[in-house]
């Protein structure tokens, strides 16, 4: 193994599972091996030890808790992420109480599982004497993290690109040209180089994380970790553990020190995604680390520094929460220091064709397939649609149509609900009346059939190809064809 790259070893029994991990890892440029089963990895395992082991937990042979249990009888200390099918509360608590990093439902976030990654990478570099090293990480190890650090690429979810035409150089890795992105790019330039604390405020699925790790690399803590935290996902009695790390023997199965985030992240910055999940009981110990930079690993003695910087994000509101009792407010106003607004993505519509292409891009190198034809309705249905979802939507939308297109024209599966159609502009003009407007199916009918001729007439009753009538529909030229036999339209001499 080359000393300048970390290794990374998968075992899962999913071909595509290893494909599409192996390719993740690779992409942010750490070495990586694969296993189909816990017995093909044992023999590797105790020959060479990785930095990291990503672990199905439902495995052929040996189950994953099988083979860590296995690997810590013979002394492997090895920082494990486990992955699973089926993740349930009680499965995840024996994970990490296993001594598990990080535990993560499949399919996973791109994101947080090279968060995760780079984390046990930090964390085995940082606690070297774990594998029988020296008492402390050499200058390689060092430059081994940090590597790591600089090496996390985009996310297939989040919108991170600077290659479209020059469109979006200026706000860093941000897609888009919308005055919202602007201010948003502003005030990333305006907080980055300092060390106040941030919240991230938005919509599930509008991009939080990509503005705290644009935060990150254009504050002066670049060269250090960025440590991603979803606090969503971590059980209740775990909290202390997994923010500050516990002792060997703090409790049943802790069969060995481990590092927590603040840690992991020291020097560097701690993004805590979904704040507002944290049990309130349990925020006065995280409002303690960050007035007092101070914290004790859990069963420990010892007290520890923290040097981080934080960067919170939250789909809730807030104030809210603090009213109800259910937010500590003297940590809301630590965390609000400065305060970033993202919009949702209806409001900014200007940014789905640059979003369109970035995703359809991507999409077409990981689904290695040709590259499918947006028609101009299609990019225009995109944009009429009001996107509960947000970005993480649209690329969900994109790649659905991307599978289906197989090689044609894209057409997107929108649902009704949600949409962009005003309901008020289905009331009635005067508002004395009754009942609502509605069409009889003859006038539907009719309307359908008027509308049709128009878009003929526009086109020179040109029904395939680019800017043909079908592709102004939407629809495929064969189901148009038929349309217009059913309806009886021929076209004038």
């Amino acid at each position: 193994m080359s000393e300048s790259v970390s290794q990374v070893y998968v075992v899962d029994d999913d071909v595509s599972v290893r494909e599409a991990v192996s390719s993740l890892i690779r992409s942010a440029g750490l070495s990586v091996r694969t296993f189909a089963s816990a017995q093909e990895s044992l023999g590797s395992l105790r020959e060479e030890v990785p930095s990291c082991l990503v672990l199905d937990i439902q495995l052929p042979d040996l189950n994953g808790f099988e083979l860590q249990q296995e690997l810590a009888a013979e002394g492997v200390q090895i920082p494990i992420i486990f992955l699973t099918g089926h993740g349930d509360i009680p499965t995840s608590v024996r994970a990490i109480k296993a001594g598990a990093l990080e535990f993560l439902t499949k399919p996973f976030d791109d994101e947080y599982l090279l968060g995760a990654i780079r984390t046990a990478i930090a964390g085995d570099n940082q606690a070297g004497q774990l594998r029988g090293g020296i008492g402390e990480h050499s200058r390689e190890d060092d430059l081994r993290m940090d590597a790591a650090s600089r090496a996390m690429p985009n996310s297939a979810v989040n919108v991170m690109s600077s290659r479209l035409n020059g469109n979006a150089e200026a706000f860093g890795e941000m897609i888009g040209q919308s005055a919202a992105l602007r201010q948003i790019a502003k005030q990333i330039e305006m907080v980055a180089p300092t060390d106040a604390s941030v919240l991230i405020l938005g919509e599930t699925g509008t991009g939080k994380e990509l503005i705290a790790g644009e935060i990150h690399r254009k504050s002066r803590r670049r060269a250090k970790p960025l440590v991603r935290v979803n606090c969503a996902c971590i059980p209740k009695e775990l909290y202390e553990s997994e923010f500050f790390g516990h002792a060997r023997g703090a409790f049943t199965s802790a069969f060995r020190d481990r590092i927590g985030r603040f840690e992991a992240a020291e020097g560097g910055t701690l993004f805590l995604d979904e704040i507002g999940e944290i049990p309130v009981e349990l925020q006065s110990k995280l409002l303690r680390v960050l007035q007092e930079k101070r914290y004790e690993r859990v069963g420990e003695d010892r007290t520890r520094h923290a040097d981080v910087r934080i960067v919170a994000a939250t789909n809730r509101d807030l104030k809210r929460e603090v009213a109800a009792g259910r937010f500590r407010e003297d940590l809301y106003y630590r965390l609000n220091v400065f305060p970033i607004r993202v919009a949702a993505l209806r409001e900014r519509k200007d940014d789905i064709p640059l979003l369109v292409k970035h995703f359809l891009e991507l999409l077409v190198r990981e689904l290695r397939c040709p590259t499918p034809r947006l028609t101009r309705a299609g990019l225009e249905a995109l944009q009429g649609y009001d996107w509960p979802g947000n970005i993480r939507e649209l690329r969900n939308v994109i790649e659905r149509a991307v599978i289906f297109a197989r090689c044609g024209t894209l057409e997107f599966d929108l649902p009704v609900t949600g949409s962009s159609l005003d309901p008020i502009s289905f009331a009635p003009q005067n508002a004395e009346k009754a009942q609502w407007e509605y069409l009889t199916e003859p006038e539907m009918q009719r309307r359908e059939r008027e509308n049709l001729l128009v878009v003929l007439q526009k086109t020179g009753w040109k029904i395939k190809g680019v800017n043909g009538a079908a592709e102004l529909l939407g629809v495929k030229p064969t189901t148009l064809i038929s349309r217009i036999e059913k309806m009886g339209l021929k076209r004038p001499a």
